[in-house]
């Protein structure tokens, strides 16, 4: 069900509003998650899935492939397709992969010197208005 105007404009608040008091978690928060897994690991996916039901339908319809009876070939291959679903249900899927370290820290700043920071706002914390927001709409 898509936001209404009104439900976009406050989600557009809350995020100016996050940003404006954390942006390394915003950014964090932004980065990560968001993103699903890619064309190349999604076919991945599907071939190991696949490799999986072939096991699974070969060692039931060879009788050759049975060990003491026990279609074990089978067994292997709904293991091989469980983990898979499992992987591409839980794994980390970042299209990103061994980015981590690439960006350079950022220089400190020389001996006596001191980095700027943004004024504080006097009106309070973001969690503060946020509920200072959700206590009007019930008085209205």
């Amino acid at each position: 069900m898509p936001l209404s105007e009104h439900e976009q404009r406050m989600l557009e608040q809350i995020e100016s509003a996050l940003y404006a008091e954390d942006p390394k978690f915003a950014s964090q928060v932004r980065s990560a998650g968001t993103r699903g897994p890619s064309t190349r690991r999604r076919m991945q996916f599907i071939a190991l899935f696949a490799v999986g039901l072939v096991l699974l339908i070969a060692g039931l319809a060879l009788p050759v492939l049975m060990v003491g009876g026990f279609p074990a070939v089978s067994f292997l291959g709904f293991l091989v397709m469980f983990g898979t679903g499992v992987w591409a249900l839980l794994g980390k899927h970042n299209s990103t992969e061994g980015n981590e370290g690439d960006k350079p820290d950022a220089p400190a700043p020389p001996p006596g010197r001191t980095t700027k920071k943004p004024p504080k706002r006097t009106s309070g914390s973001f969690s503060q208005r946020m509920e200072e927001r959700f206590r009007k709409r019930f008085e209205e």
